[in-house]
C-alpha cells in the first residue's frame, strides 16, 4: 500500500485514533479525566473534540497527538514514533484517487479500506467476487445490471474494478477467502465463452498461495447462505474487523462486535458446508470445460 495514497491515509488515520483511545484506556482515564490533563498543559481541548478524534470525526495533529500520549504516560519511543508519523501522513493524489471519481461515492468508503486490506472472507450468492472478475465478465455484469449506463463510464468501471485488483498481487498481498455459490458459476453472464474465460480465471486463481476459493454446493439446502452475501474485512491492527453487505441503493457497513461476530461464525458454517478446494478446483475445470463445448 502506498504511504501517500488516500486510501493509505484514511486507514492509518484509524490505526492512529483506535490506538489513542486503546491508550486512554490502558491509562484507566476517562474522557472528562484526559480533558482536565490536557487543560493543565494550557492545550484548546474540549471532551467533544476527543470525542471526535476518537471516532474519526476530526483529525489530530502531530502536536496534539504527542500530548495525549504524554497524558497517558506512554514512554516506549518507538510507538510514539509510529503514532506521530500516523498523523503526520499526507493526503495525496494518485491511482486511488482517480479509480474512486469514477465510482459511485458510497462506494468511497469501502476503496479505503479495501487498498489497506490484511484480509478479506467473501460469500457471493449472485456473482463473481469483483478482486476475481475477467474483464469480459466485468463489462457483460455492469452492462447487464446497468443497461443505460454510457459505453465511456462501462469502460471506466471495468478499468477501475481491473484497477482494484493489483492489491491481490503486490507485496504482501491481503488473503482472500471466497466462498462462491454454485448458483453463480451456473449463470451464463456474457454468454459460454466469457463464462469458460472466467472459470478458468478462477481455477488459476485458486492456486494463488494467498487465495482460497470454495463453492458451495446446492445439495447444502437450507443454511446460513439464504441470508444473502457479505464481507468480513480484516485492516491493520488495531483496527477491528468490519463487517460488510452490498445492497442496494447504498452498502451497509458493520463495526460492532456483536454484528462482525455474527458474520464470523455465519461464514465458519458455510466454510465448513462449502466444498474443499480440491473439489471446488475440479468442479470449476470442469464447468470451464462444459462452456468450452457449449
Amino acid at each position: 500500500m502506498s504511504e501517500s495514497s488516500p486510501a493509505g491515509s484514511a486507514v492509518r488515520r484509524w490505526q492512529l485514533t483506535e490506538t489513542l483511545r486503546q491508550l486512554r484506556e490502558q491509562a484507566g482515564l476517562t474522557s472528562d479525566q484526559t480533558i482536565a490533563k490536557l487543560r493543565e498543559s494550557g492545550g484548546k481541548w474540549s471532551r467533544p473534540k476527543l470525542s471526535r478524534i476518537e471516532n474519526r470525526e476530526q483529525g489530530v495533529r502531530s502536536r496534539e497527538v504527542e500530548q495525549l500520549l504524554d497524558v497517558y504516560e506512554v514512554t516506549d519511543q518507538s510507538l510514539r514514533d509510529w503514532l506521530i508519523e500516523l498523523a503526520a501522513t499526507p493526503r495525496e493524489r494518485g491511482l486511488a484517487l482517480d479509480i474512486r471519481k469514477h465510482l459511485p461515492e458510497e462506494l468511497h468508503r469501502f476503496l479505503d479500506w479495501e487498498a489497506a486490506l490484511v484480509a478479506r472472507r467473501q460469500f457471493e450468492t449472485l456473482l463473481v467476487p469483483g478482486l476475481l472478475q475477467t474483464a469480459d465478465y466485468a463489462r457483460a455484469l455492469i452492462t447487464g445490471i446497468e443497461m443505460n449506463l454510457p459505453e465511456d463510464d462501462v469502460e471506466r468501471r471495468v478499468v477501475a474494478r481491473l484497477a482494484r485488483q493489483r492489491i491481490l498481487s503486490r507485496a504482501n498481498p491481503p488473503r482472500l477467502h471466497a466462498i462462491i455459490d454454485v448458483g453463480v458459476l451456473e449463470r451464463p453472464v456474457g454468454g459460454p465463452r466469457i463464462m469458460r474465460d472466467q472459470l478458468r480465471r478462477l481455477s488459476e486463481a485458486i492456486e494463488t498461495p494467498n487465495i482460497t476459493i470454495q463453492v458451495l454446493p446446492k445439495e447444502v439446502g437450507a443454511s446460513p447462505a439464504l441470508e444473502g452475501p457479505f464481507s468480513i474485512l480484516s485492516l491493520p491492527e488495531p483496527v477491528p474487523d468490519i463487517g460488510y453487505v452490498e445492497g442496494s441503493p447504498r452498502p451497509v457497513y458493520f463495526e460492532d462486535r456483536d454484528s462482525v461476530r455474527k458474520y464470523v461464525l455465519r461464514f465458519g458454517t458455510l466454510t465448513q458446508q462449502a466444498l474443499s478446494q480440491k473439489k471446488s478446483a475440479k468442479l470449476l475445470a470442469d464447468m470451464a470445460e462444459s462452456y468450452a463445448r457449449a
